[in-house]
């Protein structure tokens, strides 16, 4: 087995793969209220192709965690299928949704051997979730978390983002909801993602920020996430159990601990969410190339790993491909 490794000594064993660049949402610091002009048919993998990566990543690189993103995953017709097929090979899996549709599928999902979900909400009040979605769908996202708790996907994580004049002021609120129902809320730091590239990094809401808006609430004390190189600064909420996670992905980056690969639902290996180069795999793939053959690719693409994302840095340019087609 060959780690994928980079120069810096980290080593990938993190895999996020992208299934689709479509979604049914519409967030305003994704993508414009039209939506994109989403990937031809024929250059997104095919169900076996999707698995024939996993499993070269496996098998021969090392890989233990394997996380389906999109767009939006649960799009993807065969998404029950390649989770089946994945768990086989004995790794982690998990699924980062918006949970619409989750309701009807969190069943099927945790059967076919989905260990846990994360799900992307950004507010529980109705008017503020479709200002930023576009989409009056609240109700559909509270039921496909309810229903991935009842499977057994847990712990049913969230991933809240918060923006300046719509909802910032939504912090404790969002946290309040997320201890009733017993929920795991994680506040991620908007990274310049979005397709328009709109992004401000003085219009960003920022760790610190959610911080004090928490504390002025409840009681937070520092904790640890109980395994891994989890990128959330933990907090136990009013002496805990519970807790509370603040992902400072632009002002304090963990670029230092990752270990994570991506692989776009085109077949594409990315090294970093940020990085502007790319390593096609599907036209190896598409040529009749052997596992061996792919898997050097692979080992190749993650050596070339930049030290940081760099967006601190006045040369820093966001991706060409935003958030929807690079998979979180």
């Amino acid at each position: 087995m060959t780690p994928l490794a980079d120069r810096f000594g980290r080593v990938a064993t993190d895999l996020r793969v992208s299934l689709t660049d479509r979604c049914n949402l519409r967030c305003s610091y994704c993508m414009p209220a039209e939506g994109l002009d989403w990937l031809p048919d024929e250059t997104v993998l095919s169900d076996d192709e999707v698995v024939r990566l996993i499993t070269i990543g496996v098998e021969r690189l090392g890989i233990r965690e394997v996380r389906f993103t999109g767009g939006e995953p649960l799009v993807r017709r065969g998404l029950v299928d390649i989770v089946a097929r994945t768990h086989a090979l004995g790794v982690e899996t998990s699924l980062t949704t918006n949970a619409l549709g989750l309701a009807r599928t969190a069943r099927s999902l945790a059967a076919a051997g989905l260990d846990r979900v994360n799900v992307s909400l950004d507010s529980v009040r109705p008017e503020t979730f479709a200002a930023i979605t576009r989409r009056d769908r609240l109700h559909d996202v509270v039921a496909g978390l309810a229903a991935a708790q009842e499977a057994g996907l847990g712990p049913v994580k969230i991933n809240a983002v918060l923006l300046r004049g719509l909802n910032d002021d939504q912090a404790p609120e969002l946290l309040r909801w997320a201890l009733e129902h017993g929920y795991q809320l994680r506040f991620i730091e908007q990274m310049p993602l979005d397709a328009q590239h709109g992004w401000s990094r003085a219009r960003m809401v920022t760790a610190d920020e959610i911080f004090d808006r928490l504390a002025a609430e409840f009681t937070l004390t520092p904790a640890e996430e109980p395994r891994g190189s989890a990128p959330a600064e933990l907090f136990a909420v009013d002496g805990g159990p519970a807790t509370v996670g603040v992902i400072a992905s632009v002002t304090r980056p963990f670029c230092g601990d990752c270990d994570r690969v991506r692989l776009t639902a085109d077949g594409q290996v990315r090294n970093c969410l940020f990085a502007r180069e790319e390593s096609d795999l599907r036209t190896a793939l598409r040529s009749g190339a052997d596992d061996e053959e792919i898997a050097r690719r692979w080992v190749v693409a993650m050596a070339g790993k930049r030290a940081g994302h760099g967006i601190d840095d006045p040369t820093f340019l966001q991706p060409d491909r935003p958030m929807s087609a690079i998979g979180g």
